[in-house]
């Protein structure tokens, strides 16, 4: 035997200590790899806000709501049909929608666009968390490996295609009563330009884009609002208490400075459609503003919903 040399342990006699009797220590393994998280599937977000979608628009309040706006076009239309039968005289806008079936659907945003539709974008964005809240059912919602910004990206989503769905439904029903109720052809506009048909549902589709942009970012204050309290009421309440307060602070002459940076001031922009050639500056600064408003109440949804204490 080799010697190795001498290994003393307290209290015993020295023990001579060789190749054969050395301690041999095992090459160490690598560790085992940890098991990945599943990927999840690039569905999934999809088709979770499929399933938001149809839960909101199966909704009867939602339907009930979407009947009524449908409805009041043809309340405008068979009222402007009357007025024309009269010797009353009116112009503008009025006066163009009773020479021409397409007009219908710009003298309908014009009623609609500044109460009615913000009543019902404020319901299904303030309902969107309050709701869920006061259901007891975010919890497990949150439970779900969807995380929290994606779960309100999904409920943004389904309030931002309610508010599109919200102004088609507008602008066919008053397409199909102005069709009914008026004559078709040639569009003289209020520039006293004359475009043919096809030019004006060309620019009906951009009044559409724009006004469901509008009531989008206001959609966003909605969520914003619904993130801060567990009854629904309160959020939609709340947007629409905004919505009045930038309403008076318009009417007031003194405050005339501020006036452009509203929300509501340029809810009605969309009548630069009806200008040859369209004044795009005006869109353009409606779409900023509206931008601006997504991005800042959309801010606000996320700060507070993802550091929110969930209790129901």
């Amino acid at each position: 035997m080799t010697e190795m040399g001498s290994r003393r342990t307290p209290g015993l006699v020295p023990v001579t200590e060789t190749l054969r009797s050395a301690e041999r220590h095992p090459p160490e393994q690598p560790a085992p790899p940890r098991p990945q998280a599943p990927a999840r599937r690039a569905g999934a977000f999809w088709r979770l806000l499929g399933s938001e979608l149809g839960l909101t628009f199966r909704r009867p309040r939602n339907l009930v709501m979407l009947a009524v706006l449908a409805l009041v076009p043809v309340v405008i239309g068979i009222g402007l049909r009357l007025a024309g039968d009269s010797d009353d005289q009116v112009g503008g806008i009025i006066q163009a929608a009773m020479g021409n079936s397409l007009m219908l659907t710009f003298v309908s945003f014009s009623f609609l666009v500044l109460l009615l539709m913000p009543v019902v974008i404020s319901v299904v964005a303030g309902d969107s968390i309050a709701g869920e809240a006061g259901a007891g059912t975010l919890r497990y919602l949150l439970a779900a490996p969807a995380g929290r910004t994606r779960l309100l990206a999904i409920k943004y989503l389904n309030a931002v295609v309610f508010a599109y769905a919200v102004t088609a439904v507008v602008a066919l029903s008053a397409l199909l009563t102005g069709l009914v109720l008026f004559p078709a052809g040639p569009v003289t506009l209020l520039s006293g330009t004359t475009i043919s048909v096809a030019d004006g549902l060309l620019r009906i589709l951009i009044a559409v884009g724009y006004v469901g942009a509008g009531m989008a970012a206001l959609a966003a204050i909605g969520l914003a609002l619904s993130t801060f309290t567990e009854v629904s009421i309160g959020a939609i309440a709340g947007t629409m208490v905004l919505v009045i307060i930038c309403q008076v602070l318009r009417a007031i002459p003194q405050l005339d400075p501020i006036t452009p940076y509203l929300l509501p001031t340029r809810f009605t922009d969309f009548d630069a459609v009806l200008r040859s050639p369209i004044d795009m500056g005006a869109l353009g600064e409606g779409l900023l503003t509206f931008g601006a408003y997504i991005v800042l109440f959309g801010s606000i949804a996320w700060a507070r919903f993802s550091g929110k204490d969930i209790t129901s």
